[in-house]
Parts: structure tokens; sequence; C-alpha cells
């Protein structure tokens, strides 16, 4: 069966996601406000410089039809969104690597030469003389009252952030290569109605002239008959040209160039309609523990939060140790030829007064949390919608197949009654092209059905954020037809 083209829809839609770094902080974490599961480990896509694009082997295989998951593998491993997102969750990694640092002494190493004279008491000159040597100093942040802490759990915030937006990423770009994959397989599905429709216009004229010839029928209805066949072919032609474009297309959404020669299978005919009934309660609740746009917002809202603690406790007090050893050579000696220096103390920091400006920071990284909290219940409200949405289009979407299959099979029982009643001369050929038309729109009618069933599939995978009950058992079918 060809069904299982579309089996991988389950699969893929978050199966090839991403996600997280694994970061680490030195202080245990602090838990997420009803934040989702953590994603999968994030693998690094393939690297491309400024050379052409290449091609798999396996794509290019003669008689090769691609499944899904083939197609969609390929587009995460060219596309440059994903990529980009990747990067961006790297340098969010190393961002949380640089805040770490103030956990850890810094040293420094300095060298100095100096040339200098003198005059001592009583007027008599001191003779220019030449010091140089090497210094190492260490300082040490012991004690800030949280701030240290906070810096850090704002980067592990903004990693997590960053890796659950590269999922979101992932998950977009593999929406958007669904669609033009049932673009392509619409297409041909179209092409091939138009060429039976070419085949039933055909049948009409050798009957309009079988009837012309014995003399029982009009030079106009093999007319009309050669204008019906006209119309078929130039509907033909259209969407040859058409199933060419939307090739081109999905090469292109794959990061291949348009000219790559690959194929996909056809537009599965049998669809597991009966499986489009789960409980949309069950998809948002779905939805809000696994959707990468909302974790994203959830883990804004608390890495604000963190920013408002680094704030405060830029005025808190710090305790600072530092120490510093040196050798200080003289050239020409005097009492001796070099001496050593060292030092270490304990420092108290107390911002006293700034102006206000601390206050005016705390206020402002406070609001700022209160804008990121109230952006959470907007993105969870706007999410609620679109898996409303989706999920009642899913279902609407089995009804318009169910429909449309029934409207085809009327259609191809009325134009066979049609043909054979204008055979026997007890119908006109008007009759006869109008249930080929009618046949023909049905069957467009049809296939729009089915591609807009796997649309929406896609789309209610893409707005869970995760394979559903529903999706799986696209799965069951693909192994069914397997057997």
């Amino acid at each position: 069966m060809r069904v299982r083209l579309f089996g991988v829809v389950a699969v893929t839609v978050v199966g090839v996601g991403c996600a997280t770094l694994g970061p680490r902080g030195l202080t245990a974490p602090a838990p997420l406000p009803a934040g989702p599961a953590t994603p999968a480990r994030l693998v690094a896509p393939a690297g491309r410089g400024a050379t052409a694009v290449t091609v798999p082997p396996r794509l290019v295989e003669p008689g090769l039809t691609l499944a899904l998951a083939e197609v969609v593998a390929v587009a995460l491993e060219n596309n440059p969104q994903t990529r980009a997102a990747y990067h961006q969750a790297r340098a969010a990694a190393a961002q949380l690597a640089a805040k770490r640092a103030a956990y850890y002494p810094s040293a420094d190493l300095a060298a100095a030469l100096t040339r200098q004279s003198a005059t001592a008491f009583g007027g008599n000159p001191g003779g220019p003389w030449t010091s140089y040597g090497p210094t190492v100093s260490l300082e040490y942040l012991l004690f800030d009252l949280g701030g240290r802490a906070a810096n850090a759990e704002e980067a592990r915030l903004a990693l997590e952030a960053a890796d659950w937006a590269h999922d979101a990423t992932v998950q977009n770009v593999v929406l958007e290569v669904e669609r033009s994959f049932v673009a392509y397989l619409s297409a041909k599905a179209r092409l091939a109605a138009a060429r039976d429709a070419v085949a039933h216009a055909r049948t009409a004229l050798e009957a309009a002239t079988v009837r012309h010839d014995a003399g029982v029928a009009t030079i106009a209805d093999v007319l009309q008959a050669q204008t019906a066949l006209s119309q078929a072919l130039l509907e033909e032609q259209q969407w040859s040209g058409e199933v060419m474009v939307v090739r081109g297309a999905l090469a292109t959404a794959m990061g291949l160039p348009a000219t790559t020669p690959y194929d996909v299978g056809d537009l599965p005919a049998e669809l597991p309609l009966d499986q489009a009934e789960a409980a949309v309660e069950t998809l948002i609740a779905q939805a809000q523990a696994a959707r990468p746009e909302l974790a994203v917002a959830r883990l804004a809202a608390a890495k604000a939060a963190a920013h408002v603690e680094a704030v405060r406790a830029e005025g808190l007090p710090r305790v600072v140790l530092s120490a510093s050893a040196g050798r200080t050579y003289l050239d020409p000696a005097l009492d001796a030829s070099r001496e050593d220096t060292w030092s270490a103390r304990l420092l108290l920091r107390v911002p006293l007064f700034t102006g206000f400006e601390q206050r005016a920071n705390v206020a402002k990284a406070s609001e700022e949390a209160a804008v990121a909290a109230a952006q959470v219940e907007a993105v969870e409200q706007r999410l609620i919608l679109e898996v409303w949405s989706s999920a009642y289009a899913l279902k609407t979407a089995s009804q318009l197949v169910a429909t449309s299959r029934d409207l085809v099979a009327s259609a191809e029982q009325s134009e066979a009654v049609a043909m054979g009643r204008y055979r026997e001369g007890v119908g006109t050929i008007l009759d006869l092209l109008a249930a080929q038309t009618a046949l023909s729109r049905a069957r467009a009618a049809e296939i729009a059905a089915r591609s807009g069933w796997y649309l929406a599939l896609a789309q209610l995978a893409h707005d869970t954020g995760a394979a559903s009950p529903l999706l799986a058992a696209a799965v069951a079918v693909e192994s069914e037809g397997e057997r």
C-alpha cells in the first residue's frame, strides 16, 4: 500500500527534533514554572561552505521513490535555518560558560621596565637606575549575596530557551517540507486524473464519430466532443507543467537544486479516517507540555526573574580576596640587586549611593519580568486556539474525504449511464459531456480532500508539538501496508 509514504508523519514531525545541550550549573538548577519535558539531544547539522550542494547518491538511484522520512532527513541536513538555530544554541552554551567564570579566581601576570632618577636630600643628585621584574596578581570573589548564581542561572535558562527554539525551527522546517511533499503528490494525482479525463473524452469522441458515420448523429455532436477533448488535453498539459513546478519546489525545500532527478510515490488512496476522533482536550494538554514555542516563553519568563535577582545583587555587599607577588631587579644594584614583594587583602565592597540608578535598574528588570510572564499567557492562549483549530480542521477534512468519495462514486455511475444512453441513441452528447465534466470535478475534489486531510494531519502534529495517538495510527497503517 502506498499509504506507508505518510505513516512517517507521526514520527518525523517531532522525532527529528533536536534538543538539550545538557547544561550543568555549579549548584542545583532552579525548577522551571510548569515547563515541558527536556527535548532529545541536540545533533549538529552538517556544515556547509560556499561549495555546491552535494546530492546524496541514494537520492538519485534509478526507480527509487522517496518516503517522507527520507525527504525530511535530507531537508534538515541542508536547510540553513536549522544550522543557524543550532549555532545559536551553541552560542548560548558558550555564554553560560562565560557566566560560570565568576566562580573561579582570575589571575594576571604583568612585567614592568622602569628607568628613573631622583635627587637626594641636601641637593646631591642620585644617579639614574633601571628597575624591572614580573608581578603576579590574583582576585577571587568569595561572597556576593547571590549575584553570581543569578547570572549563571540566567545564562542556563537562555541556553534551554535556545535549545527549544532549535526544536521549533526543526518542526517548522518539517511542516514546510511536508506541505511541499503533499503538494507534489497532489499535483501528480491531478495529472493522473486529467489523463483519465482525456481517455474518457476520446471515448466520447469515438462514440460521436461512430454515430455520425452511421447517420444517426449530426456533425455538431462530433465537434462538441472534439472541443471537450481539446479542453481535457489542455488541462492535462497544465497539470503536467504544474507537476514539474512543485517537484522543483520540493527539491528546493530539501536544499537541493530544482533539477535533481528524484521522485516520490503516489498520493495514498486509503486513509485512517476513523482515527480522527482524538479528544481536543487531550491534544491541548499535550501541546502545553511539548510545544517548543511555549517552552521558550516559559524559559524567557524564568530568565527574566533570574535577571531581577542579578540586578538586585549589584547593589548588595560583596567580599573579594586579592593577592599579589612580585620581584624587582635593580640596575645598578643599590643595597641589594633585587627585592621581593607580596601582599594579600580581604576587601568588603558596599555600594552606598549610585544616584538612584540601582533602584531604577531593579524596577526596570521587574517590569520586564512581568512582561515576560504576560507573554507566557498570550502564547499559551494562541497555542490552545491553534490546536483547537487544527483538530477540528482534521475532523472536517475527514468528513470531506468521505463525502468526496461518495461524489466520485455517483459521478462515475452517472458517466457510465450517460455513455450507454448515448451509444444506444436515447441520450444526447450534451448529457454525456456534462456527466464527464461532473466526474472530472468530482475526482479533483476527492484528490483535494485527501491532500487536505494529510495537510491537516501534519498541521495538527506541528501544533501539538509531538506525535499524538491520532498520528500513531498512521504508523499502524504503514506497517499494515508493508505486510
